[in-house]
């Protein structure tokens, strides 16, 4: 064999002994996540930073699991992959210049889907607690009071549901629903697989044809320059009389004039909330003074299972990263979602 072939052979089974290049992932402020994902695999390198750490750290990492700043991506040379930790993906790419992310071959992946099935609970909880008049019933623990009449309890059964949004959340929304024996109507602009759960998906552009339909309606949608306040004072004069809002994705989506108008008006029977716009709700705010407005403070998607799943996904994703595979979640980054 010629020297220069050995040599060849040799070098080669040299560098098979070295350990591969590692990936320099960063974890923003999660020190339990950033253990997870180290023992995923040898090679990888995980660092947990805060977010006034990173600049320390950015400019070799590989990726970032957690919300990245403009300034972030601007310094970050080599990163090739943002993973975010919740579903909505809005603050990092609309939201205080995230064009630099937006434009960028950068991959970006969510956690939708992983949360679908505690926030479809958390809506349909919200439309029981309102369509069995439940939250009426809270009060009376403080007197005492045991008042069965009068009782104006609705059906869910027969009625229609039309769910704003049928991605990973809005499609456990629609099968809960269905499960009550409602018709299930889609608002989407995406052309969505055939359901068994669903009766019919229309595009955004005909939410006015379907909304004096509606018996509840359903916010789910991811908040893009778009579906901003697509529910508007309009939609909600349109709204049938005695029907129900809930919104469980984005505040940004619909108008909270509106809705305080239509409660106000005794249009609609009642609204449940789990996100808002302004958010946090401020003290003093219109819609804290109605009894048939159940609020929670944007906790949809926790539950005891959740976080298992999130990081489930995010420990696959790391897998694929470092071997080169295909995504889980990959966010179309001009679309927003």
């Amino acid at each position: 064999m010629p020297a220069m072939k050995r040599f060849l052979v040799i070098l080669a089974a040299c560098a098979a002994l070295l350990p591969a290049q590692q990936k320099k992932i960063l974890v923003v402020g999660d020190a339990e996540v950033a253990k997870e994902l180290q023992s995923v695999s040898d090679k990888v390198r995980v660092v947990t930073v805060t977010r006034e750490t990173m600049a320390n750290e950015i400019a070799d990492a590989d990726a970032v699991v957690g919300e990245v700043r403009p300034q972030d991506v601007r310094a970050g040379k080599k990163l090739k992959w943002v993973q975010t930790m919740s579903a909505g993906v809005e603050r990092v790419l609309h939201l205080a210049g995230g064009a630099d992310l937006r434009d960028s071959n950068i991959i970006l992946t969510n956690n939708q889907i992983v949360q679908g099935p505690e926030i479809a609970d958390h809506a349909l909880a919200m439309l029981l607690a309102l369509s069995r008049g439940i939250y009426k019933f809270v009060g009376d623990r403080t007197t005492e009071t045991w008042q069965p009449r009068p009782y104006p309890g609705i059906e869910l059964n027969g009625r229609t549901a039309v769910v704003v949004g049928c991605g990973g959340i809005g499609q456990q929304i629609a099968l809960r629903s269905w499960a009550f024996g409602m018709t299930v109507v889609c608002v989407d602009p995406e052309d969505l697989p055939y359901s068994p759960f669903v009766k019919k998906v229309v595009k955004p552009d005909q939410l006015d044809e379907v909304v004096p339909e509606a018996d509840v309606i359903f916010i789910s949608a991811p908040h893009t320059e778009k579906s901003h306040k697509m529910m508007g004072p309009k939609q909600f004069e349109l709204m049938k009389k005695d029907s129900y809002f809930i919104a469980v994705s984005r505040g940004g989506i619909y108008d909270m004039g509106g809705l305080v108008k239509a409660l106000d008006s005794k249009r609609i029977a009642g609204a449940g909330v789990d996100v808002t716009d302004p958010e946090p709700l401020p003290q003093g705010h219109a819609l804290w003074k109605f009894q048939n407005a159940i609020i929670t403070p944007h906790i949809a998607g926790r539950s005891d299972k959740d976080r298992a799943r999130m990081i489930g996904t995010i420990k696959e994703n790391v897998k694929r990263f470092v071997d080169g595979r295909p995504m889980l979640n990959v966010v179309d980054k001009q679309k927003g979602y």
